[in-house]
């Protein structure tokens, strides 16, 4: 039988809507050989990566009455050149063109009729690249049946394509009879999960929902120990719509790494991060960005970020020397100090607040998150993921990921990556998300804003490249 979706992975669907896509995606940037590379070859790679990923020809089903949660079944009709499509930039194309197309099909959902994501092949850049732009739904990639589609295109090797062999052949899509025959059957082996999916699909609401608040409540608890007040007003929360901005930046890795050696002093010197570093960036852009829209910024002004961590125990940033990223995710809520004046003054007290989350053991744990809607229901995910999208304003201003990626080139068929920017979907409530990685020596971040609340997302980006300058600077004095 067909593999069923998790709680956590259904949740994904439950929660998205025409303002809030659910789709993670990736803009990466190519130079090509003199051969140059072109959308035949990339459909054939993807033709022959996903063989390694089958989760990438299969799509959502949902079980009838919403007895069970949806399964993965084959796509009998899977057309590999539906999901993989090719596009071009008047040339020569610029990077401002290149964010207006992201922005533009990214803002559209996934088609729920096949398997979740699309690939497209931007061509006519200036200086002869080509751009990938990726989108992944979150209820497909989970790490473990499947990575993000930008993970299995790329390869640390030029031209190391094997062909496969085709044996892959789509299973029978069940009847609706087999899928509520199979919900029974998992009623049998978890009873009292499908009780609750029962008693949720018929009447009993209110003893279902008992677990997601139970959830919710052990969440607000957690955050409770690290911020003691609800998120500060802010006008990075908004009512969002559909349409989107897209902003990349691109900085120097190695200026973060001189940032962090030169402004860590005292007793806990050792335990400044590049993370550190990157927030305290963020934090000091923020600070210019709302006084250019005439915001009152006072000594005491924050902003609130959920911050998730990946821990690796040979690392303390992240990683191991491949570049690969830990399995121990932590999230942190940090009240960055945006009305601090003195950029060195904020690192340090960013990086005293995050280590006292880590340290003290207060920083939620992803299963924790997860919990919102780990118990309900699918008739309940929905109500678990709208109570915990509303309280999101409250709990914090915005999201920043920070993913350390390799350190060594990456390549499509023989076109070398030059950059990889991530877009991060915004919750309801969010009016901008922040994505970064570091690669092969840049650090590259993507915005993803609302169209409406965000008209300055360029100052933003802006912002982030002058204030990283304030903390080189500040390194520079201090020799």
């Amino acid at each position: 039988m067909s593999d069923r979706l998790t709680a956590l992975d259904a949740s994904f669907l439950y929660m998205e809507g025409l303002t809030t896509p659910m789709h993670v995606g990736s803009v990466m940037v190519f130079q090509p050989r003199n051969g140059g590379f072109d959308f035949d070859r990339l459909v054939s790679l993807i033709s022959n990566r996903i063989s390694f990923v089958p989760r990438y020809r299969q799509c959502v089903r949902e079980v009838p009455g919403r007895l069970a949660n949806p399964v993965w079944v084959d796509d009998e009709d899977f057309d590999v050149t539906y999901h993989v499509r090719s596009s071009a930039l008047p040339r020569p194309g610029s990077d401002d063109q290149l964010q207006e197309f992201v922005a533009r099909i990214q803002s559209r959902c996934l088609d729920r009729r096949r398997p979740l994501w699309e690939v497209y092949l931007i061509e006519g850049l200036a200086g002869g690249r080509f751009a990938v732009v990726t989108k992944s739904h979150q209820a497909l990639v989970d790490g473990i049946n499947a990575l993000d589609i930008a993970h299995v295109i790329v390869d640390g090797k030029a031209d190391s394509e094997d062909p496969v062999t085709k044996t892959w052949h789509p299973a029978r899509e069940p009847s609706d009879v087999e899928l509520v025959a199979s919900a029974f059957v998992d009623a049998i082996r978890r009873p009292s999960q499908i009780a609750e999916n029962v008693r949720g699909a018929i009447t009993d609401v209110k003893a279902v929902s008992r677990p997601v608040f139970s959830a919710v409540g052990a969440l607000v608890s957690t955050v409770a120990r690290t911020a003691v007040r609800p998120a500060p007003a802010s006008p990075l929360n908004a009512e969002i719509g559909e349409a989107r901005r897209y902003v990349i930046v691109g900085m120097d890795l190695e200026d973060f790494r001189t940032v962090r050696s030169r402004l860590a002093w005292g007793h806990y010197a050792d335990e400044v991060t590049i993370n550190d570093v990157v927030l305290a960036t963020i934090s000091g852009a923020l600070r210019s960005w709302l006084l250019t829209r005439g915001e009152a910024v006072q000594n005491a002004t924050t902003v609130r970020a959920m911050v998730p961590i990946s821990v690796y125990d040979t690392d303390r940033n992240g990683t191991d020397d491949t570049g690969r990223v830990g399995d121990r995710v932590t999230a942190c809520f940090v009240d960055l100090p945006v009305g601090e004046p003195a950029a060195s003054m904020r690192l340090h007290q960013i990086a005293f607040a995050m280590r006292q989350q880590i340290e003290g053991g207060h920083a939620v744990g992803a299963e924790s998150l997860a919990g919102l809607a780990g118990f309900a229901s699918p008739t309940l995910h929905s109500l678990g993921a709208r109570l915990g999208s509303a309280m999101s304003r409250r709990l914090f201003n915005l999201i920043i990921t920070n993913v350390p990626g390799p350190q060594q080139p990456l390549y499509v068929g023989d076109a070398r990556m030059l950059s990889a920017y991530p877009v991060v979907p915004l919750a309801r409530g969010q009016a901008v998300s922040i994505g970064l990685t570091s690669y092969d020596g840049g650090v590259y971040f993507g915005l993803n804003g609302d169209r409406d609340a965000m008209p300055d997302l360029d100052l933003l980006g802006q912002c982030l490249v002058d204030s990283l300058a304030d903390l080189v600077e500040i390194r520079d004095a201090r020799r």
